[in-house]
């Protein structure tokens, strides 16, 4: 129940909400150098700002639609099948590659001078579940939906006085501070890995060095596992005493052989689908696709995904590939195949390293036939994925010393999903008043 101070209003008496520019489409780039140009693509799913899939434009811009730190904008149309992101907010973050353009498809959310609403707290208003129904009930469209203004300004709420929204702005800030935090470490322990793996078994910088005559940089016990000479392979140049080796020999390759997707449950047990996997190899199961006991079962007859197997795509985003994290057992989806260590070769941090790098993009790449409408790896194709193998002993020491970063990078994921999950049951109740902030500080022991 909302408490003193609080006011039912409508949104437009608040706001305004301005349509971005049609930029031309002859000065889209895919790749720098550009300004960044703002896509609904760059919305999360429940509001938010993703950095990933920028596209840059590279024509005349006018001032008007140059975006600025803390710019509030919603999406005005959705592309997607469920339209996953129609309405939702986000803020412009600080730029770190360029400016930031004001897009057609989305809205610039102007507060009115005067207006008692904090930008902050309108953002998780218009987060909210309340806010969402209202727009998906009022939007055109069958299969690209629209809203417009004026529809976002119908919205009724209830308005808490300005000290309170500032409470339950910094309450929710705080939760996606940390989770933001999370992400950022994550990709610090990422670009860790990966820049390890490929100095040792990509570009070979410690053989390198020492056919060189230098110093590999590398402790004494690490610099001698590497040899100082070069010899010719299939491949190009590699490590003298290494061999060319195809993924099969370390690796058990097992494809699920469904074709038919189960019918999704409310419970049940996960199956894994694209959307699950993410960039940086880890397994993301915030949407888990639930099916029956008796469907996983049927899923898991040649193969239960378990922690540090690893799952490739066959088709989509041909080649994405992620590992199990502790914790998570799974069956797999459509145009997926599993990776399994062999008992001979324990090393899973190497495995899931070595698909991710940049060269095993390339082998994949000459394995991906291409079709009419998609391009598909297909699965016999996998087990005769090439990579430059070492002797044993690199790949030991790769996997004591990456290891840690992988697994913490799963324990931030996890907790980040954890603070999501708090943070989205706190919105609805505090933004709506049935929480006081008052109540919520008594509860932690706050005074």
């Amino acid at each position: 129940m909302a408490g003193e101070g609080w006011h039912s209003r409508v949104l437009g008496d608040l706001i305004e909400v301005r349509h971005g520019f049609a930029f031309a489409g002859e000065f889209f780039r895919d790749d720098p150098p550009g300004d960044i140009l703002l896509t609904p693509g760059n919305f999360a799913i429940g509001g938010g700002f993703k950095a990933d899939k920028l596209k840059y434009y590279a024509g005349p811009v006018p001032d008007d639609f140059v975006l600025k730190d803390s710019d509030l904008l919603v999406t005005m149309t959705d592309l997607s099948k469920n339209s996953d992101t129609l309405g939702y907010p986000a803020l412009v973050p600080k730029s770190f590659a360029g400016r930031f353009l004001h897009n057609q498809r989305l809205g610039k959310v102007i507060i009115r001078d005067g207006a008692p609403l904090q930008k902050r707290f309108l953002y998780y208003l218009l987060c909210s579940r309340e806010y969402r129904q209202e727009v998906m009930a009022s939007a055109s469209g069958s299969t690209v939906k629209h809203t417009s203004p004026g529809r976002i300004a119908a919205f009724k709420f209830l308005l808490p006085p300005e000290p309170e929204q500032r409470a339950i702005a910094h309450i929710l800030g705080t939760l996606d501070d940390k989770i933001e935090l999370n992400r950022r470490m994550n990709e610090t322990l990422e670009a860790m890995a990966r820049a390890l793996f490929k100095s040792w078994f990509v570009d070979f910088d410690p053989v390198r060095a020492k056919a060189k005559g230098r110093d590999p940089g590398l402790p004494p016990h690490l610099a001698e596992l590497f040899p100082d000479s070069f010899e010719g392979s299939e491949l190009g140049e590699i490590p003298r005493g290494w061999r060319v080796a195809i993924l099969g020999q370390i690796a058990e390759v097992i494809d699920c052989l469904h074709s038919k997707k189960p019918d999704r449950q409310k419970e049940g047990l996960p199956l894994l689908q694209l959307s699950n996997i993410r960039d940086d190899g880890l397994i993301d199961m915030q949407e888990t696709y639930f099916i029956d006991e008796a469907s996983y079962q049927d899923r898991i007859a040649r193969m239960e995904a378990s922690p540090g197997d690893c799952v490739v795509t066959n088709v989509g985003r041909v080649g994405a590939v992620a590992q199990m994290p502790v914790g998570l057992k799974a069956a797999l989806g459509r145009n997926m195949t599993g990776i399994r260590c062999r008992r001979s070769f324990p090393f899973p941090t190497f495995l899931i390293e070595c698909l991710l790098s940049s060269a095993m993009r390339d082998e994949i790449a000459l394995k991906t036939d291409t079709g009419t409408i998609l391009d598909a790896l297909n699965v016999r194709n996998v087990p005769n994925l090439r990579f430059v193998c070492s002797q044993r002993e690199p790949p030991v020491h790769f996997e004591e010393m990456v290891r840690p970063l992988r697994a913490r990078m799963e324990a931030l994921l996890l907790e980040s999903r954890t603070l999501a999950a708090l943070r989205d049951t706190l919105l609805p109740r505090l933004t709506s008043g049935e929480l006081r902030v008052i109540d919520l500080r008594h509860a932690v022991g706050e005074k």
